[in-house]
Parts: C-alpha cells; sequence; structure tokens
C-alpha cells in the first residue's frame, strides 16, 4: 500500500526495512540466527511461484510468436554482451582471470522477472507482454549459462555439446512433467488441491536441478501450458487430460500462486536486506564498480532495444532490474570463485539502483502518456 501511494518500488522498501530492522537488532543485542541458512531455498521457492504465476498470464496465440522470438533473443543477446562486458569491467578493475570474471558478471547481468513482471503489471498489454517473456526468458538463460560457467573451466567442443544434450533433456523433462501435472489436477478430488500441485511443481524443480538442468524451464512451460490446454485439439488428449471444471480451477490456483509468490517474495527481499553489511558501501571502490556496471548495462540495452529489435524503447529499456535471480546466482557461486571486490554490497547497489532507475522510467512514461487538459 505505501509503495503504491508513495511510487516507490516495493522491494526498495521491504530492503531497507531489513536493514532498519539488522540496526534494530545490533543496537539493542538481540542474538538472532544465520538467515543465509534460510535464503537460497526462500529465494528459490518464490522464484518458481513468481515464473508461475507471470506465465499463467499468458495466453498463446500464432499472432505471438513474433514477440517470443523477438523477446527470446532480446533476453539471450542482452544477457550474452551485458555479461561479456561485464566480464572485461571487472577484469580490468581486480585483475582477476577472465573465466573468474566471467563467472562472477552472470549475476549482475541476467534481468529479474521477480521484480519486472509486477512492476509490468499497469503497462499497455504488448509491453506488458514484452517483459514477462523477456525477464522469464533472461532468468531460464542466465541460470543456463551460470551453470554452464560453474561446471566448466574450459569452454571447448565438449563443453558445448554437453550443454546441447542439457537442454534435450530439459525439453523431454518438461514435457513430460507438464502432463503429468494436468493429469494430476484433473485425478485430485480432495478440496485442498492446489497446495499440492505447486509442491509436486517445487519437487519436479528440485529434481530437475540435481540433475543439473536448468528446471525454471518447467516452471514456464507448465504455467503456459496450462493457460493454454484447452486449445489443443488432439483427441486424446482432450479425453484424458481436459475435464470441465479445468477453468475454474485454473483461476483458483492462478490466484494461490499469486498470494503465495507475494509472500514469499517479501520475506525474501526483507530477510536479504537484514543480511546485508551496511559498513561496505563507505567503500569508494564499490561505488565506482557499481557506476560502471550500471552505465554499461542500459547502454547495452537501449542500443539493442532502437537498433537491434527495433521496438519502442520507452518505457522497456528502463525494466531490466537485478533482484532475486541475481541473489541466488550469487550465493551459489562457489566460494573459491568469488572475487574480493565483487561482494554482497555490490549486489545490494545494482538492485537498489536498477529499482530507482525502473521506477523513474514508468514514472515519466505515464506523464508522456497524460492526455493533455
Amino acid at each position: 500500500m505505501i509503495a503504491k501511494k508513495t511510487k516507490i518500488p516495493s522491494v526498495l522498501l521491504l530492503l531497507f526495512l531489513g536493514i532498519g530492522l539488522k540496526q534494530i537488532v545490533t543496537y539493542f543485542q538481540i542474538e538472532t540466527f544465520d538467515f543465509l541458512t534460510i535464503l537460497p531455498t526462500l529465494g528459490t521457492v518464490g522464484l518458481i511461484l513468481i515464473v508461475f504465476e507471470g506465465a499463467l498470464d499468458l495466453k498463446y496465440d500464432q499472432e505471438k510468436n513474433r514477440v517470443i522470438k523477438k523477446t527470446l533473443l532480446a533476453a539471450v543477446i542482452i544477457l550474452l554482451v551485458t555479461t561479456a562486458a561485464i566480464t572485461f569491467i571487472i577484469h580490468e578493475l581486480t585483475g582477476e582471470t577472465y573465466y573468474l570474471c566471467f563467472a562472477n558478471a552472470i549475476p549482475f547481468s541476467v534481468i529479474s522477472s521477480s521484480i519486472a513482471i509486477p512492476s509490468a503489471a499497469n503497462l499497455g498489454r504488448r509491453d506488458r507482454e514484452f517483459v514477462i517473456y523477456e525477464s522469464s526468458f533472461s532468468d531460464i538463460a542466465g541460470i543456463i549459462l551460470f551453470n554452464f560457467a560453474i561446471s566448466n573451466d574450459s569452454f571447448n567442443v565438449s563443453a558445448f555439446a554437453s550443454l546441447g544434450a542439457e537442454l534435450v533433456m530439459i525439453f523431454l523433462f518438461a514435457s513430460v512433467s507438464c502432463l503429468l501435472l494436468l493429469y494430476l489436477i484433473g485425478k485430485i478430488s480432495h478440496h485442498v488441491k492446489f497446495f499440492l500441485i505447486i509442491s509436486i511443481l517445487v519437487l519436479v524443480y528440485a529434481v530437475g536441478q540435481s540433475y543439473h538442468l536448468s528446471a525454471l524451464i518447467i516452471v514456464l512451460a507448465f504455467g503456459l501450458f496450462l493457460n493454454n490446454a484447452d486449445e489443443i485439439r488432439i483427441p486424446f488428449f482432450r479425453k484424458y487430460f481436459i475435464y470441465p471444471n479445468l477453468s475454474k480451477d485454473l483461476v483458483q490456483l492462478h490466484q494461490l500462486s499469486a498470494e503465495s509468490a507475494f509472500l514469499m517474495r517479501t520475506f525474501f527481499f526483507i530477510i536479504f536486506g537484514f543480511t546485508i553489511v551496511v559498513d561496505q558501501f563507505q567503500d569508494l571502490k564499490l561505488i565506482q564498480y557499481g557506476l560502471i556496471i550500471l552505465g554499461a548495462t542500459y547502454l547495452i540495452r537501449l542500443l539493442y532495444l532502437k537498433f537491434v529489435a527495433k521496438v519502442p524503447v520507452n518505457p522497456i529499456v528502463f525494466i531490466t532490474p537485478r533482484g532475486l535471480i541475481s541473489i541466488l546466482l550469487f550465493y551459489n557461486l562457489p566460494k573459491e570463485m568469488r572475487i574480493n571486490g565483487v561482494e554482497t554490497g555490490l549486489l545490494f547497489m545494482m538492485i537498489l539502483a536498477t529499482s530507482v532507475v525502473m521506477s523513474l522510467g514508468l514514472l515519466s512514461s505515464k506523464k508522456e502518456k497524460a492526455p493533455v487538459a
């Protein structure tokens, strides 16, 4: 409610609430347990729910093939070019190897769907779809690239062959999982079934991750599949998978996933703010790193959207927030691969700066569209 009244992104309010709580706890010397132990799990469940909720909003038709292709290319190319630029920047600033710099650059290059999707709620249909697809694809591509980077210390033919095999496995696993989950929705008659379905979805995600598959694709595919299952005209499919109350159940599932995602997202950003070490922001080097990376991020995005994708840049150019996915990837980076100077303070600064820029961009866009009296 405060975010709506003040036009300040809710993620910033949550982060500052967490920082404020940490100062209170420190002042009164209250003992707490290590919240970093639950942060990755909380963030992963939140990410699953946010991507699932966003996918349930998307209705497929052939006209959207162009949008899907355009957003997929935008997500992948912007991610790769931004990662390359940040890799070079970190290398020049720290002198570390390009491999380590590359692995550390990925969390700073991925668009956070957990912030982008809710922020796009009041945009026009085309802009909203562009943001949902692009941010979801960016999350997925970022996870694939991150797993690829930390699993291979050299990028040779064998490494890329393994990546190709992984993508095939993801496609097969996603197809089977979508059919299984839809079948279960139709067969479960208990009045409490949607939490069970979401729990099974989280389990499927965990199984995929245990085999080093980018299981977020399954979450996105399942949401799209559910929302468009009634468009499939194959008699066998309609006989065994489509049931009379599917549309009604989808409404309830969407509402439950939205409320659960809101709850997880709220606690995640409060706890992340609680774990921030405020003293890091006295380091001028950190501010220097952040400003250079921020400038490169928006320059690359502007050039791609304007000259390659050729889409209206306002307000889409501003919607490239860093958030939940960046934090998850950063904390999954092995300790021996971390670079001194590229720390949580820098990550927090990027989340803060991209959220502020996004907020100002959306506000300016609304003013431009407002009718002149």
